[in-house]
């Protein structure tokens, strides 16, 4: 159940998606470009402070509060969303969960702020899912520094004016067995070595940013290494865990969407005499949708009481992720068809939920990956 503070954070967030973010976002969609402004309201409202604690400048409040704000602003424009999720769960979460007290108060306050961004550069070129196997970033110190190489790809947040830091998943050496020995360590935007790449052209998300980042002789000092050396790797899957069940919450906001935009529009839309919301088949298409936003909605509050709780959720999250990028994908489509042609439109947000539904089955972790996740959590082997 939602406590009076939840329910209050909710409608707030709602408001500003319905009043602030839909007027203009469809404009800035089409232009592909980062929505600077939106973002400073945002940063002015505390959203990218929600699971931050005051005295790093933050609202105080748990993640379960960043994910009912996700799953607002996505009822409205994924794009923004997105760039909230991967602001506060990839880029300060690990600083907060990992970091020493001065990392955490030279970036937390401003990042809370919505001053600068923070970035999670995990996935390369030629890894995608095969993370530990397929890294090639290197970092090796020297003279009190550590020297990057490397590659990294499918970065949120990495190339906007108000980027701030960027954390590096690295290989600082290899174990006793020969496998890599992977490290964080936090990059600021505009050291020498960093170069950040033009923007992709997504098919979704179009209002986001997202760049290929490149290191060649990246000079950042030794104290900038983010937690225990060696604890890289390990820290990543607990920060994707927890970021699958913000994903999931875009999700299932998404997927919301896609039933109030269908209601509204099956109301108006008349054919053959009638409004086409009296016909069943339209009926049952909508309830369908309906329902897979209740399952999606109940599997990612279910993760997050357990992450709250400090239950094992694992399992949970990658079922909440699994279900609701699911429900996203298959609204989505539905949606499309109860708009018919003008489904098909940039114009109307259906088209835009089409179009940024299919990212939200890749993105921390594939479908096919949370499918793994679940059957080894079950016990089946690895």
């Amino acid at each position: 159940m939602l406590n009076d503070e939840h329910v209050e954070l909710r409608k707030s967030v709602e408001e500003f998606a319905r009043e602030v973010v839909a007027p203009v976002i469809g404009d800035y969609y089409e232009r592909c470009e980062f929505p600077y402004d939106i973002v400073r309201k945002m940063g002015a409202m505390g959203l990218f402070g929600l699971p931050v604690p005051e005295e790093y400048g933050g609202m105080g409040g748990d993640y379960f509060v960043l994910c009912l704000a996700l799953e607002e602003l996505a009822r409205v424009d994924s794009s923004v969303a997105i760039t909230l999720e991967a602001a506060v769960s990839l880029g300060e979460m690990p600083i907060l969960r990992f970091g020493t007290d001065a990392q955490k108060q030279r970036w937390l306050p401003k990042m809370a702020a919505g001053e600068i961004l923070g970035a999670f550069g995990l996935t390369e070129p030629g890894g995608g899912s095969d993370v530990p196997g397929g890294m090639r970033t290197t970092a090796v110190l020297d003279g009190g520094e550590w020297v990057i190489n490397g590659s990294k790809a499918f970065i949120t947040n990495s190339g906007t004016d108000i980027t701030g830091v960027v954390a590096v998943a690295a290989i600082t050496g290899r174990r006793q067995d020969g496998r890599p020995e992977i490290s964080t360590i936090l990059v600021p935007s505009g050291t020498p070595g960093l170069t950040v790449s033009e923007k992709y052209s997504k098919v979704g998300w179009s209002a986001s940013d997202t760049r290929e980042l490149s290191f060649a002789g990246c000079r950042v000092p030794e104290e900038n290494l983010l937690g225990e050396r060696g604890r890289g790797y390990a820290q990543f899957l607990q920060t994707l865990d927890e970021g699958r069940v913000a994903i999931a919450a875009l999700s299932v906001g998404l997927a919301q969407g896609c039933v109030d935009e269908s209601l509204r529009y099956a109301r108006e839309r008349r054919a053959f005499g009638q409004e086409i919301g009296r016909y069943q088949s339209m009926q049952f298409k909508i309830a369908d949708m309906e329902a897979r936003v209740h399952t999606a909605r109940l599997a990612y509050y279910h993760a997050a009481e357990r992450m709250l709780a400090g239950l094992p959720f694992k399992k949970e999250a990658a079922i909440a992720k699994l279900v609701s990028s699911n429900a996203a994908m298959d609204n989505a489509r539905d949606a499309t068809q109860v708009f018919g042609g003008y489904g098909f439109m940039n114009e109307f947000p259906v088209g835009r939920f089409y179009r940024d539904a299919k990212i939200l089955e890749i993105g921390e972790g594939t479908s096919e990956v949370q499918r793994m996740l679940i059957a080894r959590e079950l016990g089946l082997p690895a």
